[in-house]
């Protein structure tokens, strides 16, 4: 697959992304973009963050709330937060086993992603919902 040249504003959200550990949405790269003096649109931030998530520069994480994206894209586990929507990576084994599974009906398995679902650390002191028990 060849590279295809990258136009400034996609170099600039590459570079906002890469090494974070913090799962940003495109509204929070957005605004920290802007707020460094670059002129970004939100919808380019977005458009952009799905051309990398295309060319396998980062990964889109869907779920509860805004869409999230990874620059790690080597297979992971993930910790999604119920009450705050922040996404961690996990520090557990991968296991590949898992990517070739024999599900049975039909079913051929090409990979997997596991997402946790709790509580973090900073909301677990916060009072809980009802339905949230």
């Amino acid at each position: 697959m060849s590279r295809r040249e990258r136009t400034p504003k996609q170099h600039v959200i590459l570079e906002a992304i890469q090494g974070r550990t913090d799962h940003p949405t495109a509204e929070e790269l957005y605004r920290e973009l802007n707020e460094h003096g670059h002129a970004i649109s939100l919808a380019t931030v977005y458009r952009n963050l799905r051309a990398l998530t295309q060319e396998g520069k980062v990964r889109e994480l869907h779920g509860a709330g805004p869409d999230r994206f990874d620059p790690t894209v080597s297979p992971h586990y993930h910790f999604r937060c119920h009450r705050c929507g922040r996404i961690y990576d996990l520090d557990l084994p991968y296991r590949r086993e898992l990517d070739s599974l024999n599900l049975g009906l039909g079913f051929k398995v090409l990979g997997h992603q596991l997402i946790f679902l709790g509580l973090c650390q900073n909301c677990q002191g916060e009072k809980e919902e009802p339905w949230q028990k």
